[in-house]
């Protein structure tokens, strides 16, 4: 089976984590800060907050905007549930603005009609998390225009997109957005096993994610509320959780962020090569805005349903019995049992419904063949063309 992504481990990596195995410390050490520094001076950002998920990262990083009881936050629909999940699990409630039909990312313009309307009616939201899907960044300067009028915070999700650019600048560099979260998962550009870490160029919402991700603990005699007892003194000063990473998985991620320039631009080989050779099928492309480059995470073609007289399903599982790990990415957030349960009803959010009637995504992973990827393309045109 092709499958639809893959981590690229190599001997580098190994001898990494090997190294942390045979040392003093495996959990809380020196690797974590050290792969902390890595990716914030890659990004251009000033502090890095490793943690041990993506979706850890957006939980600390709702918690550290005071994200809670009677706030709102927006996200797009078209995402994993992660995006809107660490919204409830502050005791906020989530709200979905619908996605461009090209770029496939959240919507400028149905954001400012949202906006509008709200600010109408009192319900303006607290944080707005914009979705950079498949690797492509939103259009984070008119998000943050929009912030400064309507006084909302903003965490970007660029889970899919470490590596990737906007405006010249890393995605992660902060100048459009309070904290930037990024995932490494092993599907993701680079991986730690489980992991992620959220960038920030604000000072006091590190300091404070650094605690949130270690129960809530400081060593920081400034932060007690009384003088320490000593060198071995801490302090719980607010309820934080357990996420911290360990030295074991950071030796990875360190090891291969190496590699992360060389990982996406052999994905974007890929996806550019993908491009040639899908021209003529019918398939419709996600859009790439000018003034970006993609990580391209994932590659994600709308099949044009009514041309190839079959339906999506029918197209998906001829795929897979021809051993090629197709995969869909995603069903919209509100659409999912829990969030129907609160109110969302079909044709909340026209495009994203849309979407995902027509969506496929294609093998696309560093390690993929030329060989294997003009398979995948022969068998989708046999089963689009048949």
């Amino acid at each position: 089976m092709i499958p639809y992504g893959k981590q690229d481990v190599d001997q580098s990596d190994i001898h990494a984590v090997v190294s942390v195995l045979k040392s003093d410390f495996i959990t809380q050490g020196p690797v974590v800060p050290a792969f902390e520094r890595a990716l914030a001076d890659f990004c251009g950002t000033a502090h890095a907050v490793a943690v041990n998920s993506a979706t850890s990262a957006l939980h600390i990083a709702c918690k550290a905007l005071d994200v809670g009881i009677g706030d709102m936050v927006w996200t797009s629909p078209v995402t994993f549930v992660a995006s809107a999940n660490c919204a409830l699990y502050c005791g906020a409630s989530v709200d979905f603005v619908d996605i461009d039909p090209g770029t496939l990312n959240l919507s400028v313009e149905c954001l400012t009609a949202k906006l509008e309307l709200a600010e109408r009616s009192g319900q303006l939201p607290k944080v707005v998390i914009p979705v950079h899907f498949a690797g492509q960044s939103c259009e984070m300067e008119a998000i943050s225009k929009l912030a400064r009028r309507y006084g909302f915070r903003i965490i970007e999700d660029a889970s899919h997109a470490i590596g990737g650019r906007y405006q010249e600048g890393l995605i992660g560099n902060g100048r459009f957005s309070d904290i930037t979260v990024f995932s490494f998962h092993p599907v993701k550009i680079i991986t730690t096993g489980e992991g992620g870490m959220a960038l920030t160029n604000d000072p006091a919402l590190a300091n404070r994610m650094q605690r949130l991700r270690s129960h809530g603990i400081t060593r920081d005699e400034c932060e007690m509320t009384a003088a320490s007892d000593g060198p071995w003194y801490y302090q719980q000063i607010e309820l934080g959780y357990n996420y911290r990473m360990t030295d074991i998985q950071a030796a990875l991620g360190l090891s291969q962020s190496k590699r992360l320039k060389q990982f996406v631009e052999r994905r974007n080989e890929l996806a550019l090569r993908y491009d040639r050779l899908l021209a003529g099928l019918p398939v419709t492309l996600q859009t790439l805005s000018s003034g970006c480059y993609s990580a391209r995470h994932l590659y994600v073609v709308r099949l044009q349903l009514e041309r190839i007289g079959r339906s999506r399903r029918d197209a998906f599982e001829a795929m897979r019995q021809r051993n090629i790990g197709v995969n869909l990415h995603y069903l919209p957030v509100y659409l999912q049992p829990f969030y129907s349960a609160m109110g969302f009803r079909q044709g909340y959010c026209v495009e994203a419904e849309r979407y995902y009637a027509e969506a496929i995504s294609l093998p696309l992973y560093p390690g993929l063949t030329e060989e294997e990827q003009d398979y995948v393309i022969e068998n989708l045109r046999e089963v689009l063309t048949a």
